[in-house]
């Protein structure tokens, strides 16, 4: 049984910049963007609190309706 890859946070970063296409509006989304599978939380708040990068990033992944080839 194989343990699944850790997600860094600069990684986790890199992606919401990629997916959104600009580093600014990225931080400005991340920072307002409240998503309920996070506990009603932002981004930025759920990563503050601990949330792992990994399940922070899917469910940004289901909130922006990313392709799978992007989880």
């Amino acid at each position: 049984m194989g343990r699944a890859r850790l997600m860094r946070h600069t990684e986790f970063w890199d992606r919401l910049e990629t997916a959104l296409g600009d580093t600014a509006y990225a931080r400005y989304w991340a920072g307002s963007q409240v998503i309920g599978s996070l506990g009603s939380r932002t981004v930025e708040d759920a990563l503050a609190a601990g949330e792992s990068p990994k399940v922070v990033w899917r469910a940004v992944h289901d909130v922006l309706g990313l392709p799978a080839s992007a989880r």
